[in-house]
């Protein structure tokens, strides 16, 4: 199986677009590990997606925006959240590459039910806030619905100067332009397109977490790649089965 290349815009422009998010204030934590380890947590048909020889469990807490569907004006309120993902890497059969969610914080509770049911993702609903003061960003999460109720996650990042030449690492866990999971018996992709991502150095100044424990993915030390971005607006395309 060949991948296809990292490439900082995607390979496979989206031509109808099925909804559209904004990711706002996102700082990326990022652990390399063993394969092995993230092997049983993805569907079938996909591997982890490796880089000199590892992979990587990212947790990642941002502001979602305005989510919209089928070309519709961004929701305000239902469409705005405080999000905070653990997500792998992962690459399927015809060589594409892509996340798979291992979990989704949100603090709405409506647009949580909705992805559980309608989209099959792994979403839960949490306490969660995001604040800023000054280059600094702190996200908060506590989860309340399904447990465990004691999961959460406490992170704040330093944010420093721009990166203009993102080295591997930081365009693997970055440029990724689809989703595999499991619908329906059978496992889906869904691609999306988003300019080049702006990225900043950071520097991590609190950590206290579960959530990669809650997900069955327990990591230890610090990071190994800290990385905060303002944001792009997303597309979405219909999905397609491997």
């Amino acid at each position: 199986m060949q991948s296809e290349p990292v490439t900082t815009t995607t390979p496979r422009p989206v031509e109808r677009t099925l909804f559209t998010q904004g990711w706002r204030d996102l700082a990326f934590l990022h652990w390399a590990v063993d394969p092995a380890l993230v092997a049983p947590h993805l569907p079938a048909g996909t591997v982890p997606d490796t880089l000199d020889g590892v992979t990587y469990v990212g947790l990642i807490p941002f502001r979602m925006r305005r989510i919209g569907f089928l070309g519709l004006p961004g929701l305000p309120y239902l469409g705005s959240f405080a999000e905070t993902n653990v997500r792998l890497y992962s690459v399927d059969e015809r060589g594409r590459r892509g996340v798979v969610f291992a979990s989704l914080e949100a603090d709405r509770l409506l647009p949580v039910a909705a992805a559980r049911w309608a989209a099959r993702l792994p979403y839960v609903y949490a306490r969660m806030r995001v604040t800023r003061d000054g280059d600094l960003r702190r996200y908060t999460s506590l989860r309340r619905w399904p447990g465990p109720r004691s999961a959460h996650s406490a992170i704040t990042v330093r944010v420093g100067e721009p990166i203009t030449d993102p080295g591997p690492v930081e365009q693997f866990v970055t440029a990724r332009w689809g989703l595999h999971e499991p619908f329906f018996g059978r496992t889906a992709y869904w691609a999306n397109e988003h300019p080049r991502w702006p990225l900043h150095r950071a520097e991590l100044v609190e950590l206290d977490e579960s959530l990669t424990a809650a997900a069955g993915l327990p990591v230890t030390g610090a990071p190994d790649s800290v990385l905060f971005s303002p944001g792009v607006d997303v597309r979405f395309g219909w999905l397609s089965s491997r």
